[in-house]
């Protein structure tokens, strides 16, 4: 996902200078906003440590997302889109929408990376209680 994050900021960047990258991360393991590692739900993303993939230059902003939301957007998104994506993509659905709704962002294109899907999660809170 560091790969991923810088290699699209670098080529996008020069079609568009005024690009805005913003990172998403779990709450409760908050390295890139300089917090501590911890466990957290949000498999993929947060580790604990910074990729050696990851230029941080390429980063504008960092936001924090709970697992709950994480899990709960992941699941909205599977029930309202039909996209079954995983935990760290709910977590980077919940990152744009918080965005979406600042006054400053109204007009803005937001792009989001979906890093995970659903069948990876078979045996996670993602699907806790889906069956019942």
């Amino acid at each position: 996902t560091g790969g991923t994050l810088t290699g699209c900021a670098q080529v996008l960047r020069k079609y568009n200078p005024k690009l805005k990258v913003v990172a998403v991360e779990p709450e409760d393991s908050a390295i890139l906003s300089g917090g501590l590692p911890g466990p957290h739900k949000i498999q993929g993303i947060g580790a604990g440590f910074v990729p050696a993939n990851l230029d941080t230059k390429e980063i504008d902003e960092v936001l924090q997302i709970g697992n709950d939301r994480a899990i709960e957007t992941a699941r909205k998104i599977a029930r309202l889109e039909g996209l079954p994506c995983g935990i760290s993509s709910g977590a980077a659905v919940a990152a744009a929408l918080e965005l979406a709704a600042r006054d400053n962002l109204v007009d803005a294109r937001i792009v989001i990376i979906l890093p995970s899907f659903a069948e990876r999660y078979l045996s996670t809170d993602l699907f806790a209680g889906l069956g019942e």
